[in-house]
Protein backbone atom coordinates (compact mmCIF):
# COMPACT_ATOMS: atom_id res chain seq x y z
CA UNK A 1 0.00 0.00 0.00
CA UNK A 2 2.83 2.36 0.89
CA UNK A 3 4.58 1.60 -2.40
CA UNK A 4 1.35 2.20 -4.29
CA UNK A 5 0.78 5.61 -2.60
CA UNK A 6 4.40 6.49 -3.21
CA UNK A 7 4.03 5.72 -6.91
CA UNK A 8 0.92 7.87 -7.15
CA UNK A 9 2.72 10.72 -5.38
CA UNK A 10 5.67 10.51 -7.80
CA UNK A 11 3.35 10.38 -10.79
CA UNK A 12 1.36 13.41 -9.58
CA UNK A 13 4.58 15.36 -8.93
CA UNK A 14 5.84 14.54 -12.43
CA UNK A 15 2.48 15.48 -13.95
CA UNK A 16 2.26 18.86 -12.20
CA UNK A 17 5.92 19.61 -12.94
CA UNK A 18 5.18 19.03 -16.60
CA UNK A 19 2.16 21.34 -16.47
CA UNK A 20 4.20 24.01 -14.67
CA UNK A 21 7.08 23.70 -17.14
CA UNK A 22 4.67 23.90 -20.07
CA UNK A 23 3.06 27.04 -18.66
CA UNK A 24 6.45 28.66 -18.05
CA UNK A 25 7.51 27.80 -21.58
CA UNK A 26 4.27 29.19 -23.01
CA UNK A 27 4.55 32.40 -20.98
CA UNK A 28 8.14 32.94 -22.13
CA UNK A 29 7.21 32.31 -25.76
CA UNK A 30 4.36 34.83 -25.51
CA UNK A 31 6.51 37.44 -23.80
CA UNK A 32 9.55 37.10 -26.09
CA UNK A 33 8.04 38.89 -29.14
CA UNK A 34 7.11 41.87 -26.95
CA UNK A 35 10.65 42.05 -25.58
CA UNK A 36 12.27 41.87 -29.01
CA UNK A 37 9.87 44.41 -30.50
CA UNK A 38 10.39 46.77 -27.54
CA UNK A 39 14.16 46.64 -27.96
CA UNK A 40 13.89 47.36 -31.71
CA UNK A 41 11.37 50.17 -31.09
CA UNK A 42 13.66 51.75 -28.51
CA UNK A 43 16.64 51.64 -30.88
CA UNK A 44 14.65 53.17 -33.73
CA UNK A 45 13.21 55.83 -31.41
CA UNK A 46 16.75 56.81 -30.39
CA UNK A 47 17.93 57.00 -34.01
CA UNK A 48 14.88 59.04 -34.98
CA UNK A 49 15.37 61.41 -32.04
CA UNK A 50 19.00 62.08 -32.95
CA UNK A 51 18.34 62.61 -36.67
CA UNK A 52 15.33 64.82 -35.92
CA UNK A 53 17.46 66.89 -33.53
CA UNK A 54 20.22 67.30 -36.13
CA UNK A 55 17.71 68.49 -38.72
CA UNK A 56 16.25 70.93 -36.21
CA UNK A 57 19.72 72.22 -35.35
CA UNK A 58 20.31 72.79 -39.06
CA UNK A 59 17.15 74.88 -39.17
CA UNK A 60 18.30 76.92 -36.18
CA UNK A 61 21.71 77.50 -37.79
CA UNK A 62 20.17 78.89 -40.98
CA UNK A 63 17.75 81.03 -38.94
CA UNK A 64 20.65 82.68 -37.15
CA UNK A 65 22.85 83.23 -40.21
CA UNK A 66 20.56 83.82 -43.20
CA UNK A 67 16.85 83.32 -42.51
CA UNK A 68 15.87 84.66 -45.94
CA UNK A 69 17.05 81.35 -47.42
CA UNK A 70 13.88 79.77 -46.10
CA UNK A 71 11.87 81.50 -48.81
CA UNK A 72 13.46 78.83 -51.03
CA UNK A 73 14.15 76.01 -48.56
CA UNK A 74 10.69 75.79 -46.98
CA UNK A 75 8.62 75.50 -50.20
CA UNK A 76 11.03 72.87 -51.53
CA UNK A 77 10.88 70.89 -48.28
CA UNK A 78 7.07 71.12 -48.05
CA UNK A 79 6.64 69.81 -51.61
CA UNK A 80 9.33 67.13 -51.29
CA UNK A 81 8.06 65.76 -47.97
CA UNK A 82 4.50 65.66 -49.34
CA UNK A 83 5.66 63.91 -52.53
CA UNK A 84 7.53 61.19 -50.59
CA UNK A 85 4.35 60.36 -48.68
CA UNK A 86 2.05 60.45 -51.71
CA UNK A 87 4.40 58.37 -53.83
CA UNK A 88 5.38 55.62 -51.40
CA UNK A 89 3.01 55.44 -48.39
CA UNK A 90 -0.06 57.72 -48.33
CA UNK A 91 -1.02 56.65 -44.80
CA UNK A 92 2.34 57.77 -43.42
CA UNK A 93 1.07 61.36 -43.51
CA UNK A 94 0.36 63.40 -40.44
CA UNK A 95 0.79 62.32 -36.84
CA UNK A 96 0.51 58.53 -36.95
CA UNK A 97 -1.66 58.20 -33.85
CA UNK A 98 -4.97 58.09 -35.79
CA UNK A 99 -3.45 55.41 -38.02
CA UNK A 100 -2.59 53.29 -34.97
CA UNK A 101 -6.10 53.80 -33.59
CA UNK A 102 -7.57 52.68 -36.91
CA UNK A 103 -5.23 49.67 -36.98
CA UNK A 104 -6.51 48.42 -33.64
CA UNK A 105 -10.06 48.44 -35.01
CA UNK A 106 -8.99 46.59 -38.16
CA UNK A 107 -6.88 43.98 -36.34
CA UNK A 108 -9.32 41.14 -36.87
CA UNK A 109 -9.51 38.32 -39.44
CA UNK A 110 -11.96 40.19 -41.66
CA UNK A 111 -9.92 43.37 -42.15
CA UNK A 112 -6.38 42.38 -41.21
CA UNK A 113 -5.16 42.87 -44.78
CA UNK A 114 -5.82 46.60 -44.54
CA UNK A 115 -3.56 47.11 -41.54
CA UNK A 116 -0.49 46.83 -43.79
CA UNK A 117 -1.35 50.20 -45.34
CA UNK A 118 -1.21 51.83 -41.90
CA UNK A 119 1.64 49.94 -40.24
CA UNK A 120 4.55 48.52 -42.24
CA UNK A 121 8.28 48.77 -42.84
CA UNK A 122 7.58 51.06 -45.80
CA UNK A 123 5.57 53.36 -43.52
CA UNK A 124 8.51 53.50 -41.10
CA UNK A 125 10.96 54.57 -43.80
CA UNK A 126 8.61 57.14 -45.34
CA UNK A 127 7.74 58.51 -41.89
CA UNK A 128 11.44 59.00 -41.17
CA UNK A 129 12.29 60.68 -44.45
CA UNK A 130 9.24 62.91 -44.83
CA UNK A 131 9.26 64.27 -41.27
CA UNK A 132 13.01 64.95 -41.30
CA UNK A 133 12.68 66.93 -44.53
CA UNK A 134 9.70 68.79 -43.08
CA UNK A 135 11.40 69.80 -39.82
CA UNK A 136 14.52 70.96 -41.70
CA UNK A 137 12.29 73.23 -43.77
CA UNK A 138 10.87 74.84 -40.64
CA UNK A 139 7.65 72.84 -40.50
CA UNK A 140 5.77 73.08 -37.20
CA UNK A 141 5.74 69.36 -36.46
CA UNK A 142 6.89 66.94 -33.77
CA UNK A 143 8.40 63.46 -33.74
CA UNK A 144 6.22 61.94 -31.00
CA UNK A 145 3.20 60.87 -33.08
CA UNK A 146 5.45 59.46 -35.83
CA UNK A 147 7.40 57.51 -33.18
CA UNK A 148 4.14 55.89 -32.07
CA UNK A 149 3.29 54.79 -35.62
CA UNK A 150 6.85 53.57 -36.14
CA UNK A 151 6.74 51.51 -32.93
CA UNK A 152 3.31 50.12 -33.82
CA UNK A 153 4.70 49.05 -37.19
CA UNK A 154 7.64 47.30 -35.54
CA UNK A 155 5.41 45.38 -33.13
CA UNK A 156 3.12 44.33 -35.98
CA UNK A 157 6.08 43.15 -38.04
CA UNK A 158 7.53 41.11 -35.18
CA UNK A 159 4.11 39.51 -34.76
CA UNK A 160 4.15 38.58 -38.46
CA UNK A 161 7.59 36.98 -38.15
CA UNK A 162 6.39 34.42 -35.61
CA UNK A 163 6.29 30.84 -37.00
CA UNK A 164 3.03 28.94 -37.20
CA UNK A 165 3.84 26.78 -34.15
CA UNK A 166 4.35 29.81 -31.91
CA UNK A 167 1.62 30.52 -29.31
CA UNK A 168 -0.88 32.92 -30.85
CA UNK A 169 -0.62 36.55 -29.74
CA UNK A 170 -3.38 39.09 -30.25
CA UNK A 171 -2.42 41.49 -33.04
CA UNK A 172 -4.52 44.22 -31.47
CA UNK A 173 -2.72 43.96 -28.14
CA UNK A 174 0.61 43.87 -29.94
CA UNK A 175 -0.15 47.11 -31.79
CA UNK A 176 -1.48 48.82 -28.65
CA UNK A 177 1.60 47.87 -26.69
CA UNK A 178 3.84 49.14 -29.48
CA UNK A 179 2.09 52.51 -29.48
CA UNK A 180 2.49 52.91 -25.72
CA UNK A 181 6.15 51.88 -25.89
CA UNK A 182 6.71 54.38 -28.71
CA UNK A 183 5.33 57.27 -26.65
CA UNK A 184 7.35 56.24 -23.60
CA UNK A 185 10.55 56.14 -25.68
CA UNK A 186 9.79 59.43 -27.48
CA UNK A 187 9.19 61.52 -24.34
CA UNK A 188 11.01 59.35 -21.75
CA UNK A 189 7.65 59.15 -19.96
CA UNK A 190 6.76 55.56 -19.00
CA UNK A 191 3.68 56.51 -16.97
CA UNK A 192 2.50 58.67 -19.86
CA UNK A 193 2.77 55.67 -22.17
CA UNK A 194 0.63 53.54 -19.88
CA UNK A 195 -2.02 56.21 -19.36
CA UNK A 196 -2.04 56.97 -23.09
CA UNK A 197 -2.68 53.31 -23.91
CA UNK A 198 -5.58 53.18 -21.47
CA UNK A 199 -7.11 56.60 -22.16
CA UNK A 200 -6.62 57.10 -25.88
CA UNK A 201 -5.98 53.85 -27.65
CA UNK A 202 -7.96 51.04 -26.11
CA UNK A 203 -11.42 50.03 -25.10
CA UNK A 204 -10.07 46.63 -24.04
CA UNK A 205 -9.61 45.97 -20.33
CA UNK A 206 -5.96 46.45 -19.45
CA UNK A 207 -5.88 43.20 -17.44
CA UNK A 208 -5.79 41.32 -20.74
CA UNK A 209 -2.33 42.57 -21.62
CA UNK A 210 -1.01 44.57 -18.67
CA UNK A 211 2.16 42.47 -18.25
CA UNK A 212 3.10 42.83 -21.91
CA UNK A 213 2.30 46.54 -21.80
CA UNK A 214 4.41 47.26 -18.71
CA UNK A 215 7.42 45.21 -19.81
CA UNK A 216 7.37 46.69 -23.33
CA UNK A 217 7.36 50.23 -21.97
CA UNK A 218 10.19 49.41 -19.56
CA UNK A 219 12.37 47.82 -22.24
CA UNK A 220 11.74 50.55 -24.84
CA UNK A 221 12.32 53.26 -22.23
CA UNK A 222 15.50 51.69 -20.88
CA UNK A 223 16.83 51.25 -24.42
CA UNK A 224 16.20 54.92 -25.09
CA UNK A 225 17.84 55.93 -21.80
CA UNK A 226 20.86 53.74 -22.50
CA UNK A 227 21.72 55.90 -25.52
CA UNK A 228 20.21 59.28 -24.61
CA UNK A 229 20.67 59.18 -20.84
CA UNK A 230 17.97 59.54 -18.14
CA UNK A 231 16.98 62.93 -19.46
CA UNK A 232 13.88 65.00 -18.78
CA UNK A 233 12.21 66.28 -21.93
CA UNK A 234 12.02 69.79 -20.49
CA UNK A 235 14.03 69.85 -17.24
CA UNK A 236 13.15 71.19 -13.78
CA UNK A 237 11.25 74.49 -13.89
CA UNK A 238 10.86 76.40 -10.62
CA UNK A 239 7.25 76.24 -9.37
CA UNK A 240 7.86 76.93 -5.69
CA UNK A 241 6.18 79.46 -3.37
CA UNK A 242 2.94 79.63 -5.32
CA UNK A 243 0.12 81.85 -4.11
CA UNK A 244 -3.40 80.36 -3.93
CA UNK A 245 -4.62 83.14 -6.22
CA UNK A 246 -2.67 81.60 -9.11
CA UNK A 247 -5.57 79.13 -9.47
CA UNK A 248 -7.71 81.92 -10.95
CA UNK A 249 -5.19 82.59 -13.71
CA UNK A 250 -4.76 78.84 -14.25
CA UNK A 251 -8.49 78.44 -14.87
CA UNK A 252 -8.50 81.33 -17.35
CA UNK A 253 -5.52 79.88 -19.21
CA UNK A 254 -7.08 76.38 -19.25
CA UNK A 255 -10.24 77.77 -20.84
CA UNK A 256 -8.38 79.78 -23.48
CA UNK A 257 -5.89 77.02 -24.29
CA UNK A 258 -8.55 74.28 -24.34
CA UNK A 259 -10.72 76.26 -26.75
CA UNK A 260 -7.68 77.12 -28.87
CA UNK A 261 -6.57 73.48 -29.12
CA UNK A 262 -10.00 72.20 -30.07
CA UNK A 263 -10.55 75.17 -32.40
CA UNK A 264 -7.26 74.50 -34.17
CA UNK A 265 -8.25 70.84 -34.56
CA UNK A 266 -11.57 71.89 -36.08
CA UNK A 267 -9.78 74.14 -38.57
CA UNK A 268 -7.34 71.38 -39.51
CA UNK A 269 -10.26 69.08 -40.30
CA UNK A 270 -12.00 71.82 -42.29
CA UNK A 271 -8.89 72.55 -44.36
CA UNK A 272 -8.39 68.83 -44.99
CA UNK A 273 -11.96 68.48 -46.19
CA UNK A 274 -11.63 71.57 -48.40
CA UNK A 275 -8.45 70.20 -49.97
CA UNK A 276 -10.08 66.87 -50.70
CA UNK A 277 -13.06 68.51 -52.42
CA UNK A 278 -11.29 71.34 -54.27
CA UNK A 279 -7.74 70.20 -55.11
CA UNK A 280 -8.25 67.54 -57.74
CA UNK A 281 -4.80 67.20 -59.29
CA UNK A 282 -1.14 67.30 -58.24
CA UNK A 283 -0.55 70.76 -59.72
CA UNK A 284 -3.18 72.26 -57.42
CA UNK A 285 -1.72 70.34 -54.48
CA UNK A 286 1.76 71.68 -55.17
CA UNK A 287 0.45 75.24 -55.53
CA UNK A 288 -1.32 74.93 -52.17
CA UNK A 289 1.88 73.66 -50.54
CA UNK A 290 3.99 76.46 -51.99
CA UNK A 291 1.52 79.13 -50.87
CA UNK A 292 1.20 77.58 -47.39
CA UNK A 293 4.95 77.38 -46.94
CA UNK A 294 5.43 80.98 -48.11
CA UNK A 295 2.83 82.17 -45.60
CA UNK A 296 4.70 80.32 -42.84
CA UNK A 297 8.07 81.75 -43.93
CA UNK A 298 6.64 85.26 -44.12
CA UNK A 299 5.32 84.97 -40.57
CA UNK A 300 8.74 83.82 -39.42
CA UNK A 301 10.70 86.44 -41.36
CA UNK A 302 8.55 89.52 -40.83
CA UNK A 303 6.95 88.80 -37.44
CA UNK A 304 8.76 86.30 -35.18
CA UNK A 305 11.17 83.38 -35.58
CA UNK A 306 9.08 81.46 -33.04
CA UNK A 307 6.62 80.66 -35.83
CA UNK A 308 9.07 77.96 -37.02
CA UNK A 309 9.89 74.39 -36.01
CA UNK A 310 8.49 72.07 -33.30
CA UNK A 311 8.53 74.69 -30.55
CA UNK A 312 10.74 72.94 -28.00
CA UNK A 313 13.07 75.93 -27.92
CA UNK A 314 10.09 78.15 -27.10
CA UNK A 315 9.15 75.92 -24.16
CA UNK A 316 12.67 75.81 -22.73
CA UNK A 317 13.18 79.57 -23.14
CA UNK A 318 9.98 80.52 -21.34
CA UNK A 319 10.50 77.97 -18.56
CA UNK A 320 14.23 78.34 -17.90
CA UNK A 321 15.23 81.90 -18.80
CA UNK A 322 14.17 85.30 -17.42
CA UNK A 323 12.28 85.84 -20.70
CA UNK A 324 8.98 84.51 -19.32
CA UNK A 325 6.61 86.75 -21.19
CA UNK A 326 5.30 86.52 -24.76
CA UNK A 327 3.16 88.91 -26.77
CA UNK A 328 -0.27 87.92 -28.08
CA UNK A 329 1.07 87.26 -31.56
CA UNK A 330 3.20 84.25 -30.53
CA UNK A 331 0.22 81.95 -29.74
CA UNK A 332 -1.38 83.00 -33.03
CA UNK A 333 1.80 82.20 -34.94
CA UNK A 334 2.13 78.81 -33.28
CA UNK A 335 -1.47 77.85 -34.05
CA UNK A 336 -1.31 79.05 -37.66
CA UNK A 337 2.05 77.35 -38.19
CA UNK A 338 0.67 74.06 -36.87
CA UNK A 339 -2.35 74.24 -39.18
CA UNK A 340 -0.24 75.04 -42.25
CA UNK A 341 2.21 72.23 -41.51
CA UNK A 342 -0.25 69.54 -40.45
CA UNK A 343 -2.53 70.05 -43.46
CA UNK A 344 0.38 69.77 -45.91
CA UNK A 345 -0.06 66.01 -46.20
CA UNK A 346 3.52 65.35 -45.11
CA UNK A 347 4.55 63.26 -42.10
CA UNK A 348 4.79 65.00 -38.75
CA UNK A 349 3.23 64.94 -35.32
CA UNK A 350 1.23 67.51 -33.42
CA UNK A 351 2.13 66.64 -29.81
CA UNK A 352 5.15 68.93 -29.47
CA UNK A 353 3.59 71.81 -31.48
CA UNK A 354 0.47 71.58 -29.29
CA UNK A 355 2.60 71.75 -26.14
CA UNK A 356 4.48 74.75 -27.55
CA UNK A 357 1.25 76.52 -28.49
CA UNK A 358 -0.07 75.97 -24.97
CA UNK A 359 3.19 77.25 -23.50
CA UNK A 360 2.93 80.41 -25.59
CA UNK A 361 -0.62 81.00 -24.35
CA UNK A 362 0.54 80.56 -20.76
CA UNK A 363 3.47 82.89 -21.35
CA UNK A 364 1.18 85.53 -22.86
CA UNK A 365 -1.24 85.33 -19.93
CA UNK A 366 1.69 85.56 -17.50
CA UNK A 367 2.56 88.80 -19.27
CA UNK A 368 -1.02 90.06 -19.03
CA UNK A 369 -1.17 89.43 -15.26
CA UNK A 370 2.52 90.25 -14.65
CA UNK A 371 3.07 87.07 -12.68
CA UNK A 372 6.18 86.12 -10.75
CA UNK A 373 8.68 83.74 -12.43
CA UNK A 374 7.49 80.66 -10.50
CA UNK A 375 3.80 81.48 -11.07
CA UNK A 376 4.57 82.09 -14.75
CA UNK A 377 6.13 78.63 -14.99
CA UNK A 378 3.02 77.03 -13.52
CA UNK A 379 0.75 78.91 -15.93
CA UNK A 380 2.96 77.90 -18.85
CA UNK A 381 2.78 74.22 -17.81
CA UNK A 382 -0.99 74.52 -17.34
CA UNK A 383 -1.32 76.01 -20.82
CA UNK A 384 0.63 73.07 -22.26
CA UNK A 385 -1.66 70.53 -20.59
CA UNK A 386 -4.82 72.40 -21.58
CA UNK A 387 -3.91 72.92 -25.26
CA UNK A 388 -2.83 69.29 -25.69
CA UNK A 389 -6.07 68.20 -24.04
CA UNK A 390 -8.02 70.37 -26.47
CA UNK A 391 -6.42 68.46 -29.34
CA UNK A 392 -6.42 64.92 -27.92
CA UNK A 393 -9.24 65.01 -25.30
CA UNK A 394 -7.02 63.00 -22.97
CA UNK A 395 -6.65 65.19 -19.86
CA UNK A 396 -4.90 62.60 -17.72
CA UNK A 397 -2.41 61.66 -20.43
CA UNK A 398 -1.64 65.35 -20.99
CA UNK A 399 -1.16 66.03 -17.27
CA UNK A 400 1.01 62.94 -16.69
CA UNK A 401 3.17 63.70 -19.75
CA UNK A 402 3.91 67.26 -18.63
CA UNK A 403 4.46 66.03 -15.07
CA UNK A 404 7.03 63.45 -16.21
CA UNK A 405 8.70 65.92 -18.58
CA UNK A 406 9.39 68.31 -15.70
CA UNK A 407 9.36 66.16 -12.53
CA UNK A 408 7.23 68.78 -10.74
CA UNK A 409 5.03 66.55 -8.57
CA UNK A 410 4.00 69.40 -6.29
CA UNK A 411 1.78 70.84 -9.05
CA UNK A 412 0.14 67.61 -10.20
CA UNK A 413 -3.28 68.77 -9.03
CA UNK A 414 -2.87 72.09 -10.84
CA UNK A 415 -2.09 70.23 -14.05
CA UNK A 416 -5.04 67.88 -13.65
CA UNK A 417 -7.37 70.82 -13.05
CA UNK A 418 -6.09 72.46 -16.24
CA UNK A 419 -6.66 69.25 -18.19
CA UNK A 420 -10.16 68.65 -16.87
CA UNK A 421 -11.29 72.25 -17.53
CA UNK A 422 -9.85 72.14 -21.04
CA UNK A 423 -11.59 68.81 -21.70
CA UNK A 424 -14.95 70.25 -20.66
CA UNK A 425 -14.73 73.51 -22.64
CA UNK A 426 -13.50 71.62 -25.73
CA UNK A 427 -16.89 69.93 -25.92
CA UNK A 428 -18.30 73.31 -26.95
CA UNK A 429 -16.25 73.11 -30.16
CA UNK A 430 -16.44 69.39 -30.99
CA UNK A 431 -17.47 66.35 -29.02
CA UNK A 432 -14.66 64.29 -30.56
CA UNK A 433 -10.90 64.74 -30.71
CA UNK A 434 -8.83 65.43 -33.81
CA UNK A 435 -7.45 61.88 -33.60
CA UNK A 436 -10.91 60.33 -33.45
CA UNK A 437 -12.06 62.31 -36.48
CA UNK A 438 -8.97 61.40 -38.49
CA UNK A 439 -9.23 57.74 -37.44
CA UNK A 440 -12.81 57.59 -38.73
CA UNK A 441 -11.70 59.27 -41.94
CA UNK A 442 -8.96 56.68 -42.51
CA UNK A 443 -11.36 53.83 -41.82
CA UNK A 444 -13.84 55.18 -44.37
CA UNK A 445 -11.11 55.58 -46.97
CA UNK A 446 -9.80 52.05 -46.41
CA UNK A 447 -13.26 50.51 -46.63
CA UNK A 448 -13.97 52.39 -49.87
CA UNK A 449 -10.63 51.33 -51.35
CA UNK A 450 -10.95 47.66 -50.49
CA UNK A 451 -14.66 46.97 -50.66
CA UNK A 452 -14.30 45.14 -54.00
CA UNK A 453 -11.14 43.25 -53.06
CA UNK A 454 -11.10 39.71 -51.60
CA UNK A 455 -10.91 39.64 -47.83
CA UNK A 456 -7.81 38.21 -46.21
CA UNK A 457 -8.65 35.17 -44.13
CA UNK A 458 -6.77 34.28 -41.00
CA UNK A 459 -7.56 32.00 -38.08
CA UNK A 460 -9.38 33.58 -35.12
CA UNK A 461 -7.18 35.35 -32.58
CA UNK A 462 -7.10 34.78 -28.87
CA UNK A 463 -8.77 37.34 -26.60
CA UNK A 464 -5.54 37.99 -24.76
CA UNK A 465 -1.83 37.52 -24.90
Amino acid sequence: MVNFLGSIRKWLKYYFDQIRNERVKNNILQALPFWVASLLAGLLAVSYTKIFAWASEGTDYILKHNDALFFIITPVCFVLSWWVVQKFAPYAKGSGIPQVMASTELANPRYIGKVKKLLSMRVILVKFVSSIIMIFGGGVIGREGPTIQIAGSIFRKVNQWLPSWWPKISKKNMILTGAAAGLAAAFNTPLGGIVFAVEELTKTHINYFKTALFTAIIIAGLTSQAFLGPYLYLGYPDVSNLEPSVFVTLIIVAIIAGLSGSGMSKMILYIGKWKKNKLKNWQQQVLFLVLSSLVLVSLMYFVNHRAFSSGKNLMTETLFTPDKYSDWDVPVLRVVGSMLSFTSGAAGGIFAPALAAGASIGSWMANVFQLSPSASNLIILGGMVAFLTGVTRTPFTSAILVLEMTDRHNVIFHLMVAGMIASLVSLLVDRHSLYDRLKDQYLRELHLEDEKKPVAKEPPEPASS
